[in-house]
């Protein structure tokens, strides 16, 4: 676990610095085009090196429960974005209501099939259900963050994007050297409480984010990212033993699955809450009356529209600069406190036996 760790966080740590470069020098769809031949070989290498492993009873696909699972989650995601924008209005609010509607209706169906999409009965163990919960507010938390610290880093700090690549560092860096930390944590603390002190020690670095955010060095940043990335590595990987491990062997494959799907739901809903976070604090730190009305809607919108529409040495640029960077810092603080409450649940529900 903690080798396939490291391989994620190594390839977390390339991602930005090649996206950077590739922005920089080519067509902003290179980005998107670079991962056709990574897939390509992917694919051929699976082929060729993994052993054949199914299940001779797979049971039947219910497609159903594929639908209901995406239009749950659709729905909340866009109701959040739009009540961040426009405010409580009935659009966001039916929304919300339908996503919660389809989820409850997702859930009600995995209960009641001989082969759910996802096993809900999987959560009555405690352990179990901890696990998930840190997986998911860890990425929740990081994800959520990250997203919007690469725009800082651009529009609020001036760098370019190969550089904001490799700003991201030393999160990515730390987040690799965890393997070679996690047996002996885990040999002192068992797995509750590694994953908890994990997550505390993710919480304090995002604190220093929220407060390096306005520094003008950006060195105190980069010292605050540490302990985010090495909070994070820890915590997610002992999560991830965890999740398959508290459940018997024959159901591993199901572990594995609600696993993957928390840390890909953490990082939806991360970005689309904390974004929204971050937009509405930048809409109310913004000066009345600093601009001219022509150009309000563009600079309410977002600080790249702003800068896209402002001199970029003008006072009104850098009071959109500050505001963004407010915004950064309550969102930053914010997920220290959620990260927080993840090291609580992970601490009281997930056994602590010493390997």
């Amino acid at each position: 676990m903690s080798i396939w760790s490291a391989a994620a966080g190594g390839g977390s740590a390339l991602g930005p610095l090649l996206g950077g470069f590739l922005l920089e020098h080519f067509w902003w769809g290179s980005v998107f085009l670079i991962n056709v031949p990574v897939m390509v070989m992917l694919v051929v290498g699976g082929l060729l090196l993994l052993p054949e492993s199914r299940d001779p009873h797979p049971g039947r696909f219910d497609l159903i429960s594929a639908v209901l699972s995406l239009t749950a989650i659709m729905p909340i995601v866009y109701a959040i974005k739009h009540l961040a924008q426009f405010g409580a209005d009935p659009t966001g609010f039916v929304t919300l209501l339908v996503g919660v509607v389809l989820a409850l209706a997702f859930v009600h169906r995995q209960r009641h099939l001989h082969t759910p999409l996802i096993d809900i009965d999987l959560f009555r163990n405690r352990a179990f259900t901890g696990s998930v919960l840190a997986n998911f507010i860890a990425m929740f938390a990081l994800v959520g963050l990250l997203y919007f610290y690469s725009q800082y880093l651009q529009l609020a700090r001036g760098f370019t994007p190969l550089q904001a690549g490799m700003a991201e560092l030393p999160t990515t860096v730390a987040s690799v050297a965890v393997v070679f930390l996690v047996t002996r944590v885990l040999a002192r603390l068992g797995e509750g409480h590694t994953i908890g002190f994990g997550l505390v020690l993710a919480a304090l670095g995002l604190a220093g984010v929220a407060v390096a955010e306005g520094a003008s060095s950006f060195v105190w940043l980069a010292m605050a990212l540490i302990p985010v990335g090495l909070g994070v590595g820890l915590s997610q990987t002992v999560a991830t033993d965890a999740i398959v491990s508290a459940v018997p062997a024959h159901k591993a494959g199901a572990a594995s699955a609600i696993s993957e799907t928390s840390y890909e739901l953490g990082a939806a809903l991360g970005i689309a809450i904390l974004g929204s976070l971050v937009n509405v604090v930048y809409r109310v730190n913004l000066t009345p009356g600093a601009v001219s009305p022509d150009k309000q809607d563009a600079v309410s919108h977002s600080l790249a529209s702003a800068l896209h529409v402002l001199d970029a040495d003008s006072p009104a640029a850098q009071m959109a600069r500050d505001a963004f960077t407010s915004g950064m810092q309550v969102t930053a603080a914010a997920a220290a406190l959620i990260t927080t409450a993840a090291a609580v649940i992970a601490w009281r529900l997930v056994p602590s036996a010493r390997r």
